[in-house]
């Protein structure tokens, strides 16, 4: 795949993140990046592919009187062993948002224009230096808030999902190459494959796609983590759990039913996937949709948020006071969240410790996972953190290689929906012309994938997410 001819410029951007700092790097790229470096700087020694170079940036307005106003090192790649495969120059200097700006502005001035977001990226990707999965993570690795989400970024980086792909692509191919030979033999009389080896080659596609389509389970998650709201009445305890899973004292907690008057949100890592985590306003039986029932103002709407939070939520937990039978309330939001990724967490179970069995209220909780937990001694709260991870991931391992994307899930799912249309042609006899077709689909889903056949739309799209200077 080649770089399009409108945009063989070169291009320049500050690559380091706005603001002052202990160093900025200008970054180049493009026929002309090393003439215009070359211009922007004195250098001390002349450029050399993979040598760092020592400059001053000097300063041209003073005339003839120009004296030096930064020192920098001025690192030269020489096409086609360069990031984007073309002569790039990166112009390390202090961080100065001034003197940055000022080599900016000179190389503009030299004959650069300025980068878009993710140029140089998409220059690497269109001159086939990363495929479009690779060009993805290098975005992910740099919005990584976890260790995990770096890790998951590094794999993809080095071409772990294209690896997954590639022999499910070869087997493809090699099929699409058996029929066509075939249809060009057909005069000849000579069949090449019959019927039951085309249905044994296509199921043979089948499993490694429906395990690609799995991973999204686990892999969107870890990239894109998800928010978890913890429910329930006034004073069962919502707040304590919070501050236990935050792990700090994030959320104000007293004896007096109602503390929480508003939803207070944190994000945390839970073995390594990202989570918002949303402490509600406690939920008082009788009070429903409507602002009333002889509540003050600030808890009714703090209740009508706790209301949205749960259902905006992909996860909830609600809580129970294990000293407490349940009420009507509780009951009306067990069975709101039946269907959903919930759990109930019976809190404050050190209080029935001592109690005779046929004296500990026992909660109706359906099929929802329950918990004893204690907010106070810490009791099941690591158990809870493991059911938050199951739930969170539906039970789905890490591996080398998922689908961290709607946009990579929605060609994988089309390449199966393509496949099961040959199977289907094939065990109806359908001429081999026709299921050709459907294989062919199965191969421009896996190519949009990698970005062999990606509309230029859905690439401006992605490339226009990345920050500018990378």
């Amino acid at each position: 795949m080649n770089l399009p001819d409108a945009t063989n410029d070169t291009i320049a951007a500050v690559s380091t993140p706005p603001g002052r700092g202990g160093i900025g790097i200008v970054r180049l790229s493009g026929p002309l990046a090393a003439s215009i470096a070359a211009q922007l700087v004195r250098l001390h020694q002349p450029l050399e592919h993979g040598r760092a170079r020592l400059a001053d940036v000097l300063d041209e307005d003073a005339g003839s009187d120009a004296s030096r106003i930064d020192e920098a090192v001025v690192t030269y790649f020489a096409a086609p062993n360069s990031y984007t495969a073309e002569d790039l120059v990166e112009i390390a200097a202090h961080g100065s948002p001034v003197v940055l700006e000022l080599l900016l502005n000179r190389a503009v001035t030299l004959g650069a224009r300025l980068a878009r977001p993710g140029e140089f990226t998409e220059r690497a990707f269109f001159a086939g230096k990363l495929d479009l999965t690779q060009a993805e993570a290098v975005r992910d690795l740099i919005e990584a808030q976890t260790l995990t989400q770096a890790r998951q970024a590094a794999s993809q980086m080095g071409g772990a999902l294209s690896r997954r792909v590639s022999p499910v692509k070869q087997a493809l191919v090699e099929l699409v190459a058996l029929l066509e030979a075939g249809i060009d033999f057909a005069e000849d009389d000579v069949e090449l494959t019959t019927q039951a080896e085309i249905a044994s080659r296509i199921d043979a596609l089948t499993p490694p796609l429906q395990a690609l389509e799995a991973s999204f389970a686990r892999g969107h998650v870890v990239h894109d983590g998800l928010t978890l709201a913890i429910v329930g009445r006034p004073n069962v305890g919502k707040s304590s759990l919070f501050n236990c899973l935050v792990e700090r004292e994030r959320a104000i907690v007293t004896a007096t039913p109602g503390t929480t008057r508003d939803t207070v949100s944190e994000r945390i890592s839970l073995d390594g996937i990202p989570l918002e985590l949303v402490d509600t306003a406690g939920l008082r039986e009788g009070q429903n949709e409507g602002m009333g029932d002889g509540l003050e103002e600030a808890e009714q709407l703090g209740i009508h948020r706790s209301r949205e939070a749960l259902a905006d939520a992909a996860l909830v937990v609600i809580v129970l006071d294990a000293s407490q039978p349940l009420n009507d309330e509780e009951r009306r939001l067990l069975a709101a969240v039946e269907g959903r990724s919930a759990l109930v967490a019976v809190n404050k179970c050190d209080l029935i410790r001592n109690l005779p069995e046929v004296e500990r209220p026992l909660p109706d909780c359906g099929d929802l996972p329950v918990l004893a937990t204690s907010a106070l001694t810490g009791e099941g709260i690591p158990a809870l953190r493991e059911r938050i991870l199951e739930l969170a991931t539906g039970g789905a391992a890490a591996e080398p290689g998922m689908l961290t994307s709607l946009r990579q899930k929605q060609a994988i799912a089309a390449a199966m929906a393509a496949l099961a249309d040959a199977a289907q042609a094939n065990a109806a006899s359908i001429p081999h012309e026709m299921i050709l077709l459907d294989l062919y689909r199965v191969l421009w889903a896996l190519d949009s994938l990698t970005g062999q056949t990606t509309p230029d739309d859905i690439l401006n799209l992605i490339f226009s997410t990345f920050c500018i200077g990378k």
